[in-house]
């Protein structure tokens, strides 16, 4: 099974909490949040990244 990471940089405010939840895959540059990686092999603690997003801009998808 294969993940997709979709993330709206434009709608993100850079509040960390991604990053703060899924260190593995999720770190700040320059004020805003940015995945490592877009495409997973295991969802790991993505999930709860997107989860906890409080302007709803990171989504995990299924391929």
């Amino acid at each position: 099974m294969v993940f997709k990471i979709k993330f709206e940089k434009e709608k993100c405010i850079g509040c960390g909490s991604c990053a703060a939840t899924c260190p593995d895959n999720w770190e700040i540059v320059e004020g805003k949040a940015h995945p490592k990686k877009t495409t997973l092999s295991k969802i790991g603690c993505n999930k709860e990244a997107e989860e906890i997003c409080p302007v709803n801009c990171i989504h995990v998808e299924e391929e």
